[in-house]
């Protein structure tokens, strides 16, 4: 049985790669067939050819490449299917990647896709680029990631894309009013600005002629001080403000912004003054030690939080502190009283998190609404193993916290155990997990994409 198992699933790997027998025409299976011959039977091919370019488009370059030696009629459908070109999936040596680039570039038939250019790379490279940039073989391209353009001007070519974008990362480029002016982005639903400048009216200018914008990264840009936002649709805005060169920006303003769920301040070195004065959908903050929320009239300084009324649409909050402190946290919680999700990253331990007397009025009269707690960066000291009995004895409705450590052994498990007060814990069906800690910060622009596209951050 175990060598028949293994002969079954040798001929169905076999097939993958030799390219199966397309299904019959009729649609209809051999009565007299046995399963493993249908096992064999080649459903995909048979597909339409438009949603085979689209499944193609969606795979890397090599990837792509490689459907050519499938089947039969797989063989043209990469270079005409919508093309998805990537310089890291390439691996070719740098003084080859170039010609390699322009080879699938000048045979490519179809449109684009996806253009992503690396982020170090010599001048017959760059020459790569403008030419790819050119090519037919971009058109109506969806997704752009020019990831280092060494402070230059943005090649114009950029802009022909501009009614068929979708997606754009723009890094370490220079964008002057001239060439950023009347230039309308239609379908553009993700923006990430990185290490750019632009100034603080083509910067207006440039979001209010995306009227599809959904999610907008500001990644350590300069040029404007203030950022004013009017958009009807955007869901999610992060901020990265520090710069080594001015000027930076200084003030985020929300106007109106019906549809925002999402605002994340990104930076714990420099400080930010975000005015929220209409978005009544806001549910998510991410905020540091470096934060001042305006809420309306309501003033908010992370680093003393003092408030009369709580702000009760705040349903998840991320703060990034230098050092664990427990006293900003029950503050925050009196300010964001309605608190479902806590995301917690810290690189120091605190000195001191005892609560027990400091805190004795407290206990029993905050209601703390909490269902999930994620404390990232976790070193298992009597700071942390304080700050983490306080929930598990207080919060009645927590389900689960997240402990991310380093690395753990069964010992240290062991004794981390022994520390916290699991058995006593408010909520009944709470549950306590470590996990190895999440490498990613809140500045990762990659994190962020996946958090706007999945709002799985948390």
């Amino acid at each position: 049985m175990e060598a028949d198992g293994g002969t079954s699933t040798r001929k169905r790997k076999s097939a993958v790669l030799e390219g199966c027998r397309p299904a019959p025409a009729t649609g209809a299976a051999d009565p007299g067939s046995g399963g493993a011959d249908e096992d064999l039977v080649d459903r995909i091919s048979s597909l339409p050819i438009e949603i085979l370019g689209e499944i193609i488009s969606l795979l890397p370059t090599k990837q792509g490449a490689r459907t050519q030696v499938v089947a039969s009629r797989w063989r043209g459908l990469w270079r005409s299917s919508p093309l998805n070109l990537d310089f890291d999936h390439i691996t070719a040596h740098w003084y080859k990647l170039s010609h390699v680039v322009l080879g699938i570039i000048k045979s490519h038939q179809g449109g684009g896709r996806r253009f992503c250019t690396p982020y170090m790379y010599t001048i017959h490279v760059k020459h790569a680029i403008e030419a790819c940039l050119l090519s037919p073989a971009l058109n109506n391209l969806r997704e752009l990631e020019l990831s280092n353009w060494e402070g230059q001007p943005i090649p114009a070519s950029v802009f022909r894309f501009s009614p068929t974008l979708c997606v754009a990362h723009i890094g370490h480029c220079s964008l002057p009013d001239a060439t950023v002016q009347g230039i309308q982005f239609p379908l553009l639903k993700q923006l990430r600005l990185v290490h750019s400048s632009i100034s603080e009216g083509s910067l207006h200018r440039m979001i209010a002629d995306c009227p599809s914008l959904v999610c907008l990264l500001i990644y350590s840009c300069t040029g404007s001080r203030s950022v004013r936002i009017n958009s009807p649709v955007l869901t999610s805005i992060g901020v990265k403000n520090y710069s080594a060169d001015t000027p930076m920006l200084e003030e985020l303003i929300i106007e109106s912004a019906p549809r925002l769920e999402s605002l994340l301040h990104l930076d714990e070195h420099q400080g930010l003054r975000v005015s929220v004065l209409s978005a009544p959908k806001l549910e998510t903050i991410g905020c540091t030690n470096a934060t001042r929320l305006v809420f309306g009239s309501t003033e908010i300084q992370v680093r003393n939080c003092g408030l009369g009324t709580g702000l009760c649409t705040i349903k998840c909050l991320a703060l990034s502190m230098c050092t664990l402190s427990l006293d900003m946290v029950i503050e925050l919680l009196r300010c964001f009283p309605c608190l479902e999700k806590l995301y917690i990253q810290c690189n120091t331990p605190a000195k001191s998190n005892v609560w027990r007397r400091k805190h004795r009025n407290l206990i029993g009269h905050l209601d703390i609404p909490l269902k999930r707690v994620v404390l990232n960066f976790y070193w298992g000291t009597k700071s942390d193993v304080d700050f983490v009995n306080f929930f598990a004895l207080n919060a009645g409705r927590l389900e689960t916290m997240t402990l991310m450590v380093n690395t753990y052994t069964e010992e240290f498990l062991a004794k981390q155990r022994q520390k916290l007060q699991l058995e006593n814990m408010a909520s009944n069906g709470a549950r306590l997990n470590f996990t190895t800690y999440c490498r990613h910060t809140f500045a990762d622009i990659k994190y962020f994409h996946d958090y706007c596209v999945c709002k799985n951050y948390f």
